[in-house]
């Protein structure tokens, strides 16, 4: 909605890395490499092992419940999305481009994990400067210990809890 001009509240909790946003660390080349490291899965479906799944998003938790996580959310994805992200600085006309200068969007809260491999905190801080260029509210909250599994894992209520209570902050 955000990308359409349209109004409304957005929370993301997750940034993949978008135009202007060029810092990339190498746990997140090393987390997107299973799609990444093939030019041909841009058409393709691709499926994380055990292991990279365990790097890529359930690092921050036990092997107990990354080893549950992984048997009732990991399914094959496109490549697509992550080569669109991956190309995005250097592409003028991405699909992953944003209007960051929107003044009439809604609150915008980007969410981190300070363990996450994935989208590390450099990544989320970085969409954060670029879209302060806009006089839209945008705010950042960095969950401690947290990492990219954050919206399914066993602490998922702390992570909603803080934006419910967020949104009504804003009167939303």
């Amino acid at each position: 909605m955000q990308s359409l001009g349209k109004s409304g509240s957005s929370s993301f909790a997750r940034m993949v890395m978008k135009e202007g946003v060029p810092e990339l660390p190498l746990s997140a080349l090393k987390s997107s490499f299973p799609v990444l490291g093939n030019p041909f899965n841009i058409n393709r479906a691709v499926s994380l092992t055990e292991d990279q799944f365990r790097f890529g998003f359930t690092n921050a938790v036990s092997e107990q419940e990354a080893k549950e996580l992984y048997a009732k959310y990991a399914i094959p994805a496109p490549g697509r999305p992550l080569f669109q992200a991956a190309t995005a600085t250097f592409n003028p006309n991405s699909a992953t481009k944003v209007n960051v200068d929107n003044a009439t969007r809604g609150p915008l809260l980007l969410i981190a994990g300070s363990a996450d491999n994935t989208v590390p905190t450099v990544l989320v801080k970085s969409a954060l400067k670029v879209y302060h260029k806009s006089s839209a509210v945008t705010e950042y909250k960095e969950f401690a210990g947290r990492g990219h599994s954050l919206t399914i894992d066993s602490g998922w209520r702390e992570l909603a809890e803080y934006i419910l209570n967020w949104l009504r902050s804003k009167g939303l």
